[in-house]
């Protein structure tokens, strides 16, 4: 192998040799590596790089001053003259400065000669707008309020309250108004046409033919669908049916109809929701619920079928079999007339007047004596004239007491549920005969039972009953998910 040394010489050892190409600027660079041509003057003073400096430094400024015009010679420059008038204007337009210093970039260009200006602003051929009917207020108010004239406002509700009924329209229903050209600027703007929807099945226009307005009617097709929902009861019966669809209000009025005969957290895990719910879908695609027109629970042993239906003008949920929910806090204790009210009496044994602080219910020996409603026995046993007697302590500080018993089927200390069997009419103590003596307690206090309304259930029959039935058929035979006209008889 062989290398080139500094002097160009080959030396041996290889087969190969390295071309040297000759730099002079390393050479230059290694000779004056510690040469400073701008020292710095505030070090080292005295020395001779400090001398070297100082005469570079005066030398430079030599140099700037011998090249400069000189201080007695002015440099003259082209100064423009200050503008005045129509060109300071059109400068001012198109120059970018502070508004506060009267700039106007941004608002109008200056004239030219090839703009004329205006004598007046032109207005749009027509305007259109959209004005909401407020709660509370008038379709004529709503109107006035969009620039509608006085006069064809006027003219508007006339032509509407001969076809609808104004006091119908709910509140914040849109109206698309358009406004045609006016003559001058003193004047409104004509109404040319104003649309909205009167009713859910009703598209209302009022447009201006040949300079008088009239009345388009505009029916809008509505296909009146029951919507029916299943699912699974889960952890939350609320949640479980929203999820399947169903609508908040009717999944509430479901819950409430369902309570009225079983509290919804004693049905079991495996039951399923049928929900039929009121529906009116119409041809331009709005979809308006109603109510919810039947309730039912199946797949499990608690299964109930209820539907609604309007008796003696009021709503109520029946079931199959036409009965209806129970009403009122306490079922009645016995079967029969009620032979004696609450008060003061003669008493028909003692002979004498005396607080009757109950009522005493005629029934035959050994008829049913039920509970009025939930309870925990207190007393079961003689007492003296009441004879056989049971007493039960309810919620809310309710106590009842059934005296005159010809037999006692519960024992102190049990919990009874309402409408079950704790007895039977008799005539023991101090009785003239078989019936029942029904006292009703406030905070131990003996009040009139009157004062607390009586459980009843609604049982319908006749054509009542079979219209229920027939109504109960038809909505079983909506598909889940989809829907079959019900209409009402």
């Amino acid at each position: 192998m062989f290398l080139r040394n500094d002097h160009g010489l080959d030396t041996g050892g290889g087969s190969v040799a390295i071309p040297y190409a000759a730099n002079p600027a390393p050479a230059a660079k290694s000779r004056f590596a510690d040469f400073d041509f701008t020292p710095d003057l505030g070090s080292r003073i005295g020395s001779a790089t400090w001398f070297r400096g100082a005469a570079t430094c005066v030398a430079l400024c030599g140099l700037t001053f011998l090249i400069s015009p000189g201080f007695e010679n002015p440099i003259y420059g082209s100064v423009p003259a200050a503008l005045h008038g129509a060109d300071r204007e059109a400068a001012k337009a198109q120059a970018i400065a502070p508004l506060s210093q009267g700039a106007k970039s941004g608002r109008h260009m200056a004239a030219t000669a090839l703009v004329a200006p205006l004598s007046d602003t032109p207005e749009r051929p027509e305007i259109n707008t959209t004005a909401k009917l407020a709660s509370g207020g008038t379709l004529m108010g709503a109107l006035q309020r969009a620039g509608v004239g006085g006069g064809d406002a006027d003219r508007v509700v006339d032509l509407l309250g001969g076809a609808i009924t104004l006091a119908d329209i709910p509140a914040g229903t849109p109206l698309d108004i358009t406004l045609g050209r006016r003559e001058n600027k003193s004047q409104p703007r004509p109404l040319k046409e104003v649309e909205f929807r009167a009713r859910f099945d009703l598209s209302v226009k009022v447009v201006r033919n040949n300079g008088e307005l009239a009345l388009i009617q505009t029916p809008i097709a509505i296909d009146n669908t029951p919507l029916r929902i299943q699912g699974a009861f889960g952890p939350s019966l609320y949640r479980s049916a929203r999820a399947a669809g169903a609508p908040a209000k009717a999944v509430e009025a479901y819950i409430r109809s369902v309570n009225t005969r079983m509290p919804v957290g004693r049905i079991g895990s495996g039951c399923k929701f049928d929900i039929i719910v009121e529906q009116a879908r119409a041809e331009t695609g709005e979809v308006r619920m109603g109510n919810l027109l039947y309730a039912g629970v199946a797949g499990c042993s608690n299964q109930m079928q209820l539907v609604r239906m309007e008796v003696d003008g009021r709503d109520s949920w029946f079931d199959g079999a036409g009965r209806g929910a129970r009403t009122g806090m306490m079922a009645m204790p016995a079967a029969g007339r009620i032979s004696s009210g609450f008060g003061m009496r003669r008493h028909p044994i003692l002979g004498y007047a005396r607080m009757h602080k109950g009522l005493d219910v005629a029934a035959p020996w050994g008829a049913p004596v039920y509970a009025a409603t939930d309870g925990v026995v207190v007393i079961a046993g003689r007492s003296s004239g009441y004879g056989n007697f049971i007493k039960l302590n309810h919620a809310g500080g309710y106590g009842t007491g059934y005296g005159h018993l010809s037999r006692i089927f519960v024992r102190p200390g049990q919990r009874v549920r309402k409408g079950q069997q704790i007895g039977a009419v008799g005539s023991t103590g101090m009785s003239t005969g078989p019936h029942l003596h029904y006292e009703l307690y406030r905070n131990g206090v003996a009040v009139n039972p009157r004062s607390v309304s009586f459980s009843v259930v609604q049982q319908l029959g006749g054509n009542d009953l079979a219209v229920l039935r027939s109504r109960l058929g038809r909505l079983m035979a909506v598909p889940v998910g989809g829907s079959r006209n019900d209409d009402e008889e």
